[in-house]
């Protein structure tokens, strides 16, 4: 049986109507209990729906051998914890690349400090991680073009990490059918979400218990 998956994003607090927002753009709170029926995916957003509502920071990894769930709930809340809390930058719907997604006006630069907290969870969560094999390594790089990717993907086990690093929350798969009317039925489904004032105040850490499993959220942890 395959080990669980653990991955780090940033989430809206739960009481800010952006992670309402999302959950329902979803169809899926990915924070709530079980529930006997699972929703079903929407046809344009089957990816995300599995993925929940989220912005990655450190990307979903199997623990390294001898590390425990508890252990490393531990270090991420331990790594927030030294993280102040701050505004997120506005945001907006986008398209990045071919699918629709909340993206930032203007892309935090390297001093900013949601890029800095997104490069500490990349380094200094990596120890729990375990090396992806030849075989996913090679399946992973398939897909990448630059030879910069494809080192930052042997060396982190994710080629989207420091400077090739984009904020976004995922909000449609690739190429959805009918992209200007989803466009457009995004604006408007997070237009009030979007203008509320908007803190990084908690990572959350997410567990994929199987592959292709919906992942859950297990832990917040504060910021600061």
């Amino acid at each position: 049986m395959s080990a669980p998956r653990y991955a780090v994003y940033w989430v809206p607090a739960a009481g800010h109507p952006l992670w309402a927002a999302g959950c329902h753009w979803l169809g899926r709170d990915p924070e709530a209990a079980v529930c006997a029926a699972v929703p079903p995916a929407p046809a344009w957003a089957r990816a995300p729906w599995r993925y929940g509502f989220h912005a990655t920071l450190k990307a979903p990894m199997a623990l390294c051998s001898g590390a425990t769930e508890a252990a490393f709930i531990d270090a991420v809340a331990a790594l927030a914890a030294r993280q102040a809390d701050f505004p997120m930058p506005p945001l907006q719907v986008a398209w990045l690349g071919d699918f629709l997604a909340l993206r930032p006006l203007t892309a935090p630069d390297e001093t900013h400090p949601l890029r800095r907290l997104a490069d500490a969870c990349v380094a200094e969560l990596d120890g729990w991680r375990q090396p992806a094999t030849p075989q996913e390594l090679a399946r992973r790089a398939a897909a990448l073009t630059d030879e910069t990717r494809q080192t930052l993907l042997r060396h982190w086990g994710y080629p989207h990490v420091f400077a090739h690093w984009r904020f976004h929350l995922t909000l449609s798969d690739s190429t959805p059918p009918d992209a200007q009317a989803l466009a457009d039925q995004a604006r408007q489904h997070f237009d009030a979400a979007l203008r509320a004032p908007l803190h990084a105040n908690n990572i959350a850490v997410f567990r994929e218990a199987a592959p292709g499993a919906a992942l859950t959220l297990i832990r917040r942890c504060a910021l600061g």
